[in-house]
């Protein structure tokens, strides 16, 4: 997904963004949650005014409905009243889902009550199928969100890994409706990070929300580009919010063979059901099960691999099946790019970026001539070889 320049935001967004990096407004966390009446309360009738009805914000995710990262951020508007709250999220975690659909099958919508001041419900879906969902009018009474946030994740969702992200596959669906967007992902460090920082980092972004949302209203935030926003590892000693580009850092993917020494403890969790209940007839009995087939494990050096035995009732075995178990592995490759105005780099040097993504894919002008050349060069070639 291409990313834009600074240009290409509306300038009064920009003008946000601006004067909160040079005055680093940064709400007092300890305060937001007690002081009554609430300061961003006085903020939203400035904004809004008393009378106007209230936007509705969309609240989704890649980890699923019971993440921290996405409790905060609905605390953290249900307390900002500025906006009525929605929540539809996965059931379980749906981080590299990408932006996969559920067809042909049927979806489980599961109401949840532990959002406080938000509807929610939990869906046996992809993050996809949650803004999908509630942007066709399938569950919601009122009308369409206004805006849809997708996060607070833990861990990055920039650069190639954008391509993978749940997260940032349900904010482009929300484009897909014309509803503006934002994907938020947190710098999650092992055994550094804690619950406590994605708090931190949802009242951290309250500014730019409300910039957001102010500018919907007034009907001037570009409809075809969502942001996709990354917040440093130490949230609470952020520089200010940058306008960046997507950095073209690249993920190395390693696939891993479950280990024989797995199987007893934890093997069984990759196999899909059936299989599962196969070994256990098989470790029943010797005699073929009701359905005719002998299920036996072997381990061989360090794999594992599950040999079928299928049959019919009382009829010798006709083959063997040979199954493997792999597991995929994500790791994230040192940033190395030096330019300044990428979102790897940015977090690095401790701003929140905001890294503007359009709904197509873009290319230069002289990157269509290219091709037009080669396409026209390549026709030609095949035909004189022919």
């Amino acid at each position: 997904m291409a990313t834009n320049t600074n240009k290409q935001l509306p300038s009064s967004l920009m003008a946000d963004l601006h004067s909160t990096l040079l005055n680093k407004t940064k709400p007092d966390c300890k305060s937001a949650s007690t002081a009554d009446p609430n300061p961003e309360k006085e903020t939203s009738s400035e904004i809004f005014g008393t009378e106007k009805k209230r936007p509705i914000v969309l609240v989704t995710n890649g980890e699923g409905i019971h993440s921290p990262g996405l409790g905060f951020l609905v605390e953290a508007l249900v307390r900002g009243g500025i906006c009525d709250v929605h929540v539809c999220a996965p059931e379980s975690d749906k981080c590299f889902s990408s932006h996969s659909i559920t067809a042909h099958e049927t979806l489980v919508a599961t109401s949840e009550e532990e959002f406080t001041g938000a509807t929610a419900f939990s869906i046996s879906g992809s993050p996809v199928d949650c803004v999908s969902l509630v942007l066709s009018g399938a569950i919601f009474s009122s009308h369409k969100p206004d805006l849809v946030i997708s996060g607070i994740e833990r861990g990055l969702n920039c650069g190639n890994l954008i391509f993978y992200s749940g997260a940032v596959a349900a904010a482009r669906e929300a484009l897909l409706y014309g509803v503006p967007s934002l994907s938020i992902s947190f710098d999650w460090k092992n055994g550094e990070s804690q619950e406590s920082d994605l708090k931190v980092a949802a009242d951290h972004c309250m500014p730019l929300i409300y910039a957001v949302i102010r500018d919907i209203e007034k009907g001037v935030f570009p409809k075809d580009y969502a942001l996709n926003i990354g917040i440093p590892s130490s949230p609470s000693t952020n520089k200010g919010f940058k306008v960046t580009k997507q950095s073209q850092q690249r993920c190395q993917k390693t696939w891993q063979v479950v280990p024989s020494s797995r199987h007893s403890s934890g093997a069984h969790q990759f196999m899909p059901t059936h299989q599962r209940i196969g070994i256990q007839l098989a470790q029943l009995s010797q005699a073929a099960s009701a359905a005719g087939a002998a299920r036996r494990v072997a381990a061989q050096r360090k794999d594992i691999e599950v040999v079928e035995s299928v049959a019919a009732p009382g009829k010798p075995e006709t083959k063997e099946v040979v199954k493997r178990l792999f597991r995929l592995e994500l790791l994230q490759k040192e940033h190395t790019n030096s330019d300044e105005g990428v979102d790897l780099k940015a977090l690095e040097n401790g701003y929140i970026c905001v890294t503007p993504l359009h709904l197509q894919w873009h290319y230069e002008p002289k990157i269509h001539d290219l091709f037009s050349n080669w396409l026209s060069s390549a026709v030609n070639g095949e035909k004189d070889y022919s």
